[in-house]
């Protein structure tokens, strides 16, 4: 099942990252601010027109904005990671390794993994 509130919840963030506002993106795919709306809340399904207009208008790819919806989608994941602890101190980034470690194992057990 496609999560299109995840895939709303991504364009939001990768709009609000680049500094655009929902105005300027209904303006750059030629629709609505309603509709642009609607779709980062998951309340509408863009089109496959439309979702390529975004791509295209967040200078993206649609790996980044699908991931949460493709199996085969780790390394987006690893580097969101990577951007996320980009300006960590050493001692931050032992912490979230160290938290990551750990929620490994506890996944790994609830899943039946070695």
């Amino acid at each position: 099942m496609v999560d299109y509130l995840d895939i709303g919840k991504r364009i939001r963030r990768t709009r609000t990252a680049k500094g655009i506002t929902q105005e300027k993106l209904a303006e750059l795919i030629s629709t609505g601010t309603t509709h642009v709306s609607h779709i980062e809340t998951g309340n509408t399904i863009p089109s496959l027109k439309t979702f390529i207009a975004i791509v295209n208008a967040l200078e993206v790819s649609p790996d980044e904005l699908l991931c949460g919806n493709i199996d085969q989608s780790a390394y987006v994941f690893q580097n969101e990671i990577s951007k996320l602890t980009a300006d960590c101190s050493p001692k931050e980034i032992r912490v979230i390794a160290e938290t990551i470690t750990s929620m490994k194992i506890s996944l790994r057990k609830a899943f039946g993994k070695p």
